[in-house]
């Protein structure tokens, strides 16, 4: 099969995040097509674990160690270079020869860089490159300084900006780029005019049958209660923000209404702020489960009260799959190819949450929308069908164009 160099700022495996869902899939994808070389950054004891299990897609892997106290430290680089500094914070000198290397011994011509920081390793590199940027990142970071004090807000502002500088500067050299959903693509049109013919939207998908209800599978809830789950990874800020938020603003309200609610926060690595929503006994904070289907399955209901929110939300499409109802809040709907009102339900304020949370509740409103949610996931939601449009991208006709070499990446970085 024809050489592919395919660089993700995370390793794709195992696919227990929303990042590590998309690039496991493409990986996977790529795999049955090309001979994939995977360059990676591995930022965990756990994650490097799977070093070999993720080496039964590839050709070769190069798994780089991230330490993020050094990479936070190697970051402030960007202080003085005037750069974004997620750029150095993914900046490996190992990492950059072993892609030089490798371009040039395996006559690579063909790359796909998943996530904006990546794409710093195509520089100097002659590739027809697809840089997947998932969610435009550089909004995400001005979103986070709407909502954070002096001095972080100035930080956050000044990271959005320079990471735009940088997007923008990628997808201009790059053959095409690639955002989640139509909404992103639009947004960046707008801050990035010059790359408009360049960008596509490639939706994420789920796997429906791993993610279906099962009779046999047990719940995890009381019997006299009514779940009202959240799931995610929850040291994520967005995540934290948005339990909090639902814990404090909407969960009195309910309680009101409905009796037997308890609200599960379902998800690893849960901060001390959200550690600390376990003291009030209609809150339980799970961490890491085996299997968070159960939770799903019989939860009465779902929510994503995500206030800051970027792309498509996993978390939502396997509930929906579940054939669970759904309550997003706008920021989330956003990323949803589905119809609100019929196929899951979206919240803009708090007092609307309650309203729509309640009604979902009904037994017969709940299981209508629940089984439609499942039928709109199995018909639109694929990974399969809604990848293929990679391979149509990466096999496109249109000149290599190469980066600018970069002194920081050819010669600095983590070992």
């Amino acid at each position: 099969m024809e050489p592919l160099l395919y660089l993700v700022h995370r390793i794709p495996y195992p696919p227990n995040k929303g990042d590590k869902i998309r690039s496991f899939n493409l990986l996977r994808h790529l795999s049955d097509r090309y001979a994939v070389y995977l360059g990676c950054f591995v930022d965990s004891a756990e994650d490097a674990a799977y070093i070999d299990a993720v080496s039964r897609w590839c050709a070769d892997v190069c798994a780089v160690p991230l330490q993020p106290r050094r990479a936070r430290l190697r970051s402030a680089i960007g202080l003085l270079t005037g750069e974004a500094l997620t750029l150095p914070y993914y900046r490996s000198g190992r990492l950059a020869r072993w892609v030089h290397q490798t371009v040039q011994e395996r006559a690579i011509r063909k790359a796909v860089a998943f996530s904006s920081p990546m794409a710093q390793y195509l520089r100097g590199q002659a590739l027809r490159a697809v840089i997947d940027l998932v969610d435009v990142d550089s909004a995400k970071w001005t979103s986070y300084a709407n909502e954070h004090r002096w001095p972080m807000s100035v930080v956050y502002r000044r990271e959005g900006r320079r990471l735009l500088a940088f997007e923008r500067e990628a997808v201009s050299r790059a053959a095409a780029g690639v955002l989640v959903t139509r909404a992103e693509v639009a947004l960046f049109d707008r801050l990035a005019p010059e790359c408009a013919n360049r960008m596509h939207s490639i939706e994420n998908g789920v796997d429906s049958e791993f993610f279906a209800p099962d009779r046999d599978r047990a719940s995890p809830f009381d019997s006299n209660e009514r779940a009202i789950v959240f799931t995610g990874v929850m040291d994520y800020w967005p995540n934290i923000d948005a339990v909090t938020w639902f814990a404090r603003e909407v969960l009195p309200k309910l309680v009101e209404r409905v009796p037997g609610i308890r609200f599960y926060v379902v998800g690893m690595n849960p901060s001390p702020a959200v550690q600390a929503l376990a003291g009030d006994s209609r809150i339980v904070v799970t961490g890491k489960v085996d299997d968070v289907r159960p939770y799903l399955q019989y939860a009465a209901a779902v929510v994503a009260p995500l206030r800051i929110a970027r792309g498509v939300q996993n978390k939502v499409l396997e509930a929906m799959a579940m054939a669970r109802p759904v309550v997003v809040s706008a920021a989330a709907a956003a990323g949803i190819a589905a119809q609100a009102g019929v196929e899951f339900e979206s919240a803009a304020d708090s007092d609307e949450f309650v309203e729509k949370t309640v009604r979902i509740l009904d037994s017969q409103v709940g299981g209508r929308m629940g089984h439609l949610a499942r039928r709109r996931i199995t018909a639109a939601y694929q990974w399969s069908s809604n990848l293929s449009r990679f391979s149509s991208l990466i096999e496109g006709s249109g000149g290599i164009r190469a980066l600018k070499p970069t002194a920081e990446l050819a010669g600095a970085g983590a070992r």
